[in-house]
């Protein structure tokens, strides 16, 4: 049994359409369902989104995420460009990032879907034996990339060099209720992050 969504995460839904975020959170129950023990970073900067880890670090250790766009949803991966896509339906063309748009229940239910999702769930690295599967915060950076996917100027801002965003601005614990992370682009972009712990509901 997949673990109820955080509440954060409903509250960060409610501006969506009901039609949109019914797929975000299907999409989230088949995420989990292929990866019980990942542990979700949920993200709100353009668009909500939702990193998936081993780790709790959806920076380095993401496998995918799941950005919430205002008709669609997207199923991103991480190290999309590493995997295995002979018919070319993954869109993207950054150095590693790759998507799946999905428009409709219909599409969430294409073999394609989890196909992709146990090719990344494979690549995805571990903890080490006897480390717990989760850090107690999250790592913003990818989110933001995620949720760049989705704006109507990430190509622009992709031009930027990666190392740009992860050397401005501080990380806070959630609990402060400040921003996590505050980009250096010019326009003051701020993402909010929180990670859930991986595991069925208790």
């Amino acid at each position: 049994m997949v673990k109820p969504p955080d509440r954060v995460l409903l509250g960060y839904l409610e501006s969506y359409d009901p039609h949109v975020t019914r797929l975000v959170l299907a999409l989230r129950e088949v995420v989990l369902e292929e990866a019980p023990e990942a542990v979700e970073s949920i993200s709100k900067g353009y668009a909500v989104a939702i990193g998936f880890s081993f780790t709790g670090k959806p920076l380095k250790d993401g496998f995918c995420h799941i950005v919430a766009c205002s008709s669609y949803v997207n199923l991103g991966f991480n190290r999309g460009a590493l995997l295995p896509d002979p018919n070319g339906v993954l869109a993207g063309t950054g150095k590693l990032i790759r998507h799946l748009t999905i428009r409709s229940e219909a599409d969430l239910e294409r073999p394609l879907v989890r196909k992709y999702l146990q090719a990344a769930i494979e690549q995805a690295p571990r903890p080490p034996r006897g480390t717990p599967g989760r850090a107690p915060t999250a790592g913003p950076r990818m989110a933001l990339e995620a949720a760049l996917t989705a704006h109507p100027r990430s190509a622009e801002r992709r031009s930027q060099p990666p190392e740009l965003a992860a050397e401005s601005g501080g990380i806070r614990h959630p609990s402060h209720r400040r921003p996590l992370y505050e980009s250096s682009g010019g326009r003051g972009e701020r993402v909010m992050c929180r990670t859930v712990p991986s595991g069925p509901p208790r």
